[in-house]
């Protein structure tokens, strides 16, 4: 038999009483700042090194965009994920790959690769 909607209605409006939502979230938002913190601090360093790569191989400002983009995925995929090794290595190539099908130079891409993230690149072909 199907559900009442008054049933569902009610079931809804009682997961969202904003006082309970307000005092969960009060009690938990220094440590959900305090974690926050970290990661924006951790992702701004890297967009600054992955900026100092691009300036010292030459590439065009217009272009730190994309660069940037192929950073934070790397970027999440060492630190959201905490992906590392072989895993990180063929991850940062699959990457690769797709940012170069989008015209980026493969060498600038394993500079920032390797040199803000150090990771290689993976053994198996």
């Amino acid at each position: 038999m199907p559900n009442d909607p008054n049933k569902r209605i009610n079931n809804w409006d009682a997961g969202f009483e904003t006082s309970e939502i307000k005092a969960i979230l009060d009690r938990k938002r220094p440590d959900m700042l305090a974690r926050v913190t970290a990661q924006f601090t951790s992702l701004s360093s890297m967009e600054i090194q992955v900026k100092q790569v691009c300036d010292s191989l030459g590439i065009s400002v217009i272009l730190y965009p994309f660069y940037l983009d192929f950073g934070r995925e790397l970027w999440h995929i060492t630190h959201q994920t905490e992906m590392s090794g072989e895993s990180a290595a063929i991850e940062a190539e699959l990457l690769i790959v797709k940012w170069v099908a989008r015209s980026l130079v493969r060498s600038v891409l394993e500079a920032i690769r390797t040199g803000v993230f150090n990771i290689g690149p993976p053994a198996s072909p």
